[in-house]
């Protein structure tokens, strides 16, 4: 069994998880704070991905970001980036896949903290940054721990996206999900058995350490 698939799985998780936490969190506090028509609107195509397939995800990002199109040629003229079967490639379609499991729980979040809370720091003189990082923040934490697990376990288990993005170059996009496909591909069982249990524990770790998270939260 080789191990650099699941290095490049858990370096894809990784970055996944952390740019999304850091994009989706102002997204997630504009989503509970407006009030326009638009909200439904904008929330619907960020929830695109979970009802969208993942090849139909991956083949527009394919086009999109290929070296013929606009947005991949300027990133490979003016950074020397190639997006397309790249590892930069399946980081972008993570990030694209993970979306709405960040958002959503990161939305939950601070809807859930009471108001009062908001309007007492508010009162004090707090800006909004310093409310979100000193009241809302901790007050959410079920729910951003929750946020971080759910796209970690994702984004190291999705398949589609990452294989029409990157392809499946080994050490750099070919990931353990792509490995299974790979193996029984070749009808070698045996070697599909060990990467898939290996990702049956790291998903069912992931989920009873979120399971615990919420209910020590809830006896709180």
């Amino acid at each position: 069994m080789e191990i650099a698939p699941f290095l490049v799985s858990l370096r894809l998780g990784v970055w996944v998880t952390i740019l999304l936490l850091v994009l989706c969190f102002p997204l997630a506090w504009a989503f509970a704070n407006a009030r326009g028509k638009w909200v439904a609107f904008v929330e619907a195509f960020t929830s695109l991905p979970l009802v969208l397939a993942p090849t139909v995800l991956g083949f527009y990002l394919l086009i999109s970001l290929s070296p013929k199109s606009p947005v991949g040629a300027f990133f490979q003229s003016a950074f020397g980036v190639r997006i397309a079967f790249s590892f930069v490639g399946i980081v972008v379609g993570g990030c694209v896949s993970g979306l709405p499991f960040m958002l959503t729980s990161l939305k939950t979040g601070i809807m859930s903290v009471p108001r009062s809370l908001l309007e007492a720091s508010y009162t004090l003189g707090k800006g909004t940054p310093a409310t979100a990082l000193r009241v809302v923040v901790p007050n959410m934490k079920a729910a951003l721990f929750g946020g971080i697990v759910t796209t970690f376990a994702h984004a190291i288990g999705e398949f589609g996206i990452v294989l029409m993005i990157g392809g499946s170059i080994p050490g750099v996009t070919k990931t353990v999900s792509i490995a299974v496909y790979e193996h029984v591909e070749a009808l070698d069982f045996a070697g599909a058995h060990t990467y898939a249990l290996v990702l049956v524990a790291l998903s069912y770790a992931a989920v009873l350490a979120l399971n615990l998270m919420q209910r020590r939260e809830a006896r709180r």
